[in-house]
């Protein structure tokens, strides 16, 4: 028990923070707006319309609407090999986002911030992503060999206006595991939720399905023939018809009788259908060890971070990022969970308190328009009055 307590104390002791920002005084100085596109969008500091604590909870926010935003920082160069990496940070989407990117890029040391731009290469893509109903995820894109590969599983992300904390563990037994506001999403294996390594087995080309191979499970019954009765035509002439007395036939052509519905009509016939006796089975191709596959006990791992940058696009601005931490212990990451949710139920508040407000005001000025209609509708009524009075004749 001893060895135990022992050995967590030093896990504790040697865990490290690799990156933190919390976007206080002088954080300017500390990231590099990139110049990659002359009008990308301007990065201005913020703890929204609602918040718990308006100095610790300042984050960065874009601030221009149809705008792609490029900023950056540097940290020291560090290696996740047989390490487990948490990347982790807040949200908060108080515009009602219709369509913007909130994820974050790890990049190689090598990357410029000056430069960065969609295309330079990244380690790992991870946050919300929000354009519409139809995508409404958590990325999660690894690169390997020089490609990009998104996580197979659909993550949903979080659409509403308050703060939600995203985190990210990549551990060296090749797991990752997604939290949001420090619970479970998903995760898995690396090997089976992103397609990085080639399939260790392949279709076997030497082999191919029989020709004479039988998948179908049925077949029409041979001993069941359509009923000599059965009636196929759906129309039938009006036999009620009658020529009109003044049709000309060579004025108006050859008199046919209009069509009905059929009453005998049954539909179009068909066979029963029987179990096939000669029915084989589904064929399943063979499987062969594919000459390709490479096996790699380190997809987890990358040699290189040293840059974190925020590359997005936004429809409509308005996105609060904080609490950025990056480290190599998951106790370091969950012990921010709890400032979090402090956070959170302010916002919560705050925002009660405010749409409480507005409702009201609204309330107030229905109620004030409803009476100005009632009062003209009054005056109107005695404009009438008046005008329907008798005149006396002079």
């Amino acid at each position: 028990m001893r060895a135990c307590i022992v050995a967590a104390l030093v896990a504790v002791a040697t865990a490290e923070t690799l990156f933190e920002e919390n976007f206080g005084e002088g954080w300017e100085s500390r990231w590099v707006q990139s110049s990659a596109k002359s009008d990308l969008g301007k990065f201005v500091a913020s703890a929204g319309e609602f918040y718990n604590d308006k100095a610790a909870d300042t984050g960065i926010k874009t601030s221009e609407d149809a705008k792609f935003y490029g900023l950056s920082a540097k940290f020291d160069k560090f290696s996740n090999e047989g390490k487990t990496l948490v990347v982790q940070f807040r949200v908060k989407h108080e515009q009602n986002i219709d369509c913007g990117g909130g994820y974050v890029k790890i990049f190689p040391s090598t990357v410029e911030g000056e430069k960065m731009d969609g295309e330079s290469p990244y380690n790992i893509m991870f946050g919300p992503d929000i354009c519409g109903p139809g995508t409404r995820k958590v990325h999660v894109i690894f690169s390997y060999k020089g490609e990009n590969h998104l996580v197979k599983k659909t993550i949903a992300a979080k659409t509403d206006e308050v703060s939600h904390l995203y985190t990210l563990i990549v551990n060296p037994d090749n797991t990752y595991q997604v939290n949001i506001d420090g619970e479970k999403a998903d995760g898995g294996s690396i090997y089976d939720d992103f397609d990085m390594l080639k399939p260790k087995e392949i279709n076997d080309p030497e082999s191919s399905k029989p020709a004479d191979w039988v998948d179908e499970t049925e077949i029409d019954d041979p001993e069941d023939t359509k009923p000599e009765d059965w009636v196929t035509e759906s129309h039938t002439v009006d036999p009620e018809a009658e020529k009109p007395e003044d049709w000309d036939d060579e004025m108006d052509g050859e008199w046919e009788a209009p069509q009905i519905e059929n009453p005998e009509f049954k539909g179009e016939w068909s066979a029963k259908r029987i179990p096939n006796p000669a029915y084989k089975g589904v064929w399943v191709h063979p499987q062969v060890a594919n000459p390709d596959f490479v096996d790699d006990d380190k997809l987890y791992s990358y040699s290189d971070f040293g840059v974190i940058g925020i590359d997005v696009w936004q429809v409509k601005s308005g996105t609060i990022f904080d609490n950025f931490l990056i480290t190599d212990s998951v106790e370091t990451a969950d012990a921010a969970v709890a400032t979090f949710k402090t956070l959170v139920e302010g916002e919560a508040a705050a925002k009660k308190v405010a749409d409480d407000k507005k409702a009201e005001e609204a309330k107030i000025a229905a109620e004030a328009a409803e009476a100005e209609a009632a009062e003209e509708g009054e005056g109107d009524e005695e404009a009438a009055d008046e005008d329907e009075a008798p005149k006396d004749e002079l």
